[in-house]
């Protein structure tokens, strides 16, 4: 975890690969907990800490994530992510190139709670939610191409399962394509970017993650 931005109501932090944001049914230790930690140490607080989770990033997943220190910007952040006011960018290392360097991509998703997994069709279908991003072609090796991904919409597994169905499967993403898996079991996807207009200050906050420890990370970024 590294702390990338902090005031009294709001702590960003980089997630690594491999951490849950959430305490689950593995019984690991979540991202949450470390975040309360550092607060206490840091701060000397006696007493249970305060921390609102607001927003979550898969497994295997590295990137931004938002935290409340306090019960007026939980509320706060809650609405404006619910509302569409928080803007995040993502990274994604595909295997192939897509056939436009720029487009929205539009799908209706299904979610299979068993399989923890994601769907996507071309058309509407039952039980299906309409699911929209946009993507960029930012920089390529030989063999990989890296994507600039706005989401439209916010759904389960929505940007792997969105940019599988295109053709371009995330480096390292089993369940969705890829042909083998990343060493550290991570997927080559990054939360990059966060922009927001904070939630008690009004001021507006641009935060970027650091580049993963990776050499293809470093060699494919612009």
């Amino acid at each position: 975890m590294q702390v990338v931005y902090e005031d009294n109501h709001i702590i960003i932090v980089s997630k690594r690969s491999g951490e849950i944001v959430q305490g689950d049914k593995t019984g690991d230790e979540p991202l949450s907990e470390t975040v309360k930690q550092y607060i206490k140490e840091k701060y000397q607080k006696p007493g249970n800490v305060f921390l609102g989770v607001v927003h979550r990033l898969d497994r295997p997943v590295s990137g931004l994530v938002v935290f409340a220190k306090t019960s007026k910007a939980l509320s706060r952040l809650n609405n404006m992510f619910r509302d569409g006011e928080v803007h995040k960018t993502y990274w994604a290392i595909v295997k192939n190139m897509p056939r436009e360097t720029e487009a929205t991509l539009t799908h209706w998703i299904v979610r299979n709670e068993k399989q923890n997994k994601s769907y996507a069709y071309d058309h509407e279908v039952k039980n299906s939610k309409k699911t929209i991003l946009k993507y960029k072609v930012i920089g390529h090796t030989d063999h990989y191409t890296l994507l600039e991904v706005n989401l439209m919409t916010g759904r389960h597994h929505q940007i792997r399962c969105q940019l599988a169905k295109m053709g371009c499967p995330i480096k390292g993403d089993l369940k969705y394509g890829s042909p083998r898996s990343n060493a550290d079991g991570s997927i080559s996807l990054l939360s990059h970017k966060i922009e927001f207009v904070h939630p008690v200050s009004k001021e507006t906050i641009v935060v970027e993650a650091p580049l993963p420890d990776d050499n293809l990370w470093r060699a494919i970024a612009p």
